[in-house]
């Protein structure tokens, strides 16, 4: 259970990607979801605390950071901009819109044209920005067809105020009638060594060159329990299971872009330092068989 041994943290050490060809980012990125309160909802316990987070994963190298409208809502976004604007040079703010809030753990999505231009015009606003690098539809709405919603996507995109289109939790099949619309250049969908249902999605990006974003990434089930495969190979190289389970994910495809989320300074820094950890042609196969 060999492997490169870590280093100081360095999100840059784990390689980048061109994002729709034209966009240079450091493949582990950060998501922002959970710098937000309790279930998504409202403001975190310490707002402070989260822009110093933010600002914190940007010394560290990241340079892609993930979030959307329904993260709090709003609060996400906003906080992004107290922390970190005016933005550093080559820095990819990625947000999304289609899911509406009620409550904490709510989640309902609303995919009509007008309601998205809204999304994104208010995205525009919280995140001080005049475009948005990378703008994903967060679902697919069953009750809007989906070429109206990536439409009126593809005309915000034509007006100057999004640069690339992506989508989240969706098929192949989903993908390929998307792109019959609009050019789409990532996918966020969930995916992690505990859940890989996603798996033949994972494999048409890498073949189509599309980033792939993988949401709660970490994740690694019976894995990472005492005696797992996971534990073991921690203990074998002198890191945790979460830091074996993000340098599996960062050596499973070159288009794989991982934002692990926390409200933690010291978690931060610890995932952060995974983009070094390089793990053997045999444990990663090893892991990769296991389930």
């Amino acid at each position: 259970m060999s492997s490169k041994t870590l280093t100081t943290p360095d999100a840059s050490a784990g390689g980048s990607f061109l994002l729709g060809g034209d966009l240079k980012i450091n493949r582990l990125g950060f998501g922002a979801m959970r710098i937000t309160g309790s279930g998504i909802w409202g403001e975190p316990r310490d707002p402070g605390e989260a822009r110093r987070l933010l600002r914190r994963a940007v010394e560290l190298g990241v340079n892609f950071i993930d979030t959307a409208d329904s993260y709090g809502p709003e609060v996400s976004e906003r906080l992004i901009a107290e922390a970190l604007h005016p933005y550093p040079e080559g820095l990819v703010i990625a947000t999304k819109g289609g899911l509406t809030r009620s409550g904490p753990g709510q989640w309902a999505p609303v995919g009509r044209p007008e309601y998205l231009r809204q999304c994104v015009e208010m995205s525009l606003r919280r995140l001080k920005l005049e475009r948005i690098e990378l703008y994903q539809l967060h679902r697919i709405d069953p009750k809007v067809p989906a070429e109206e919603s990536l439409g009126a996507l593809a005309e915000l995109q034509k007006a100057g105020k999004i640069r690339h289109i992506g989508l989240s939790e969706v098929s192949v099949a989903e993908i390929e009638k998307a792109r019959r619309t609009v050019a789409i250049v990532s996918v966020q969908n969930l995916f992690n060594l505990g859940d890989r249902k996603h798996e033949p999605v994972l494999d048409h990006c890498t073949g189509q060159g599309l980033g792939f974003i993988p949401w709660f990434p970490v994740a690694a089930g019976n894995l990472a329990k005492a005696g797992g495969l996971l534990d073991l190979a921690s203990k074998a190289c002198g890191c945790t299971p979460a830091q074996v389970a993000l340098a599996w994910l960062l050596q499973r495809s070159k288009v794989m872009l991982p934002i692990p989320g926390t409200s933690s300074v010291a978690h931060l820094e610890e995932n952060i330092a995974a983009a070094g950890l390089k793990l053997s042609e045999a444990l990663f196969q090893e892991i990769g068989r296991a389930s």
